[in-house]
């Protein structure tokens, strides 16, 4: 295995790479992982000031990928791959489109780990469903070869593939940040649940890197509306929301079984020993 370890978000919006992925981009990073990430929209219909400020979808485009790049630097990101779907529109994306360009960016980066939604989508968020399953397929392509390119990249195999999750500890953390949050999808309201805490594969310990990651969500300034109390919160709910990050193993190449991991590269490390 490569000496250099790799790490893949993929991920819908702006602000998806702070406020659900920050904890481990921001420890990998500091620990001289290679991270990241593939962004799908510029969030242009992200707006939650007052209508009549709305700058329109173009202007809050451009604001918000300026946010997104800002963050990235706090975050310690490499690498920044922006998609041109549009806010809202991405589960009407055409897969046999959006798939491959996907797999063409884990080809030429060559993660070990993918990191992207559940396919709940957080809270029943269709943009976020629709960037799990093109993430799940593209990691999936990816370990073929491309028929449609003559100069195409080699195949790669994503040894592993995480979904984020919340359970009832780190669910608790994330309703006092981010409130009663919901989502009004063909008439009915979606709500988050938790994860049942069995279902939990893996914590990680970034605890030294809250900080950063709170950082890097001040950069979504256009987006702190959204979270009321950001501010007011108490040091520990920040420590456990951006410090304690959670997820399921959706697949793994290189281990398993019922013991929690304490680390994305679990099974790659020690692969990559005599």
């Amino acid at each position: 295995m490569d000496s250099e370890l790799r790490l893949m978000c993929v991920l819908a919006h702006p602000d998806d790479e702070s406020m659900g992925t920050g904890g481990i981009l921001a420890k990998y990073a500091a620990e001289g992982v290679a991270t990241s990430l593939v962004c799908a929209t510029r969030g242009e219909r992200g707006w939650y000031g007052d209508a009549d400020d709305y700058p329109g979808p173009n202007a809050l485009g451009r604001t918000r990928e300026a946010e997104l790049h800002a963050a990235a630097g706090v975050l310690g990101i490499r690498r920044v791959h922006l998609l041109d779907y549009i806010d809202g529109d991405l589960d009407e994306a055409d897969p046999v489109e959006v798939i491959p360009i996907i797999a063409r960016f884990i080809r030429e980066i060559r993660p070990h780990v993918v990191v992207s939604f559940a396919a709940d989508g957080a809270y029943g968020h269709p943009d976020h469903i629709a960037i799990n399953q093109f993430a799940t397929a593209a990691c999936v392509t990816a370990a073929g070869r491309d028929p449609n390119s003559e100069s195409s990249l080699p195949p790669h195999r994503v040894a592993k593939l995480y979904h984020m999750a919340a359970g009832s500890e780190l669910f608790k953390a994330f309703e006092e940040v981010f409130g009663d949050i919901q989502i009004d999808v063909d008439g009915v309201t979606r709500r988050p649940v938790p994860w049942p805490d069995w279902s939990i594969t893996t914590r990680i310990d970034g605890t030294d890197h809250w900080q950063t990651v709170r950082r890097a969500i001040g950069c979504h300034r256009s987006q702190l509306a959204s979270l009321k109390s950001f501010v007011d919160l108490d040091d520990d709910v920040h420590r456990l929301a951006w410090g304690r990050p959670e997820f399921y193993r959706a697949y793994s190449l290189v281990n398993g079984g019922r013991e929690v991991e304490d680390d994305l590269f679990a099974g790659l490390r020690e692969a990559a020993c005599p």
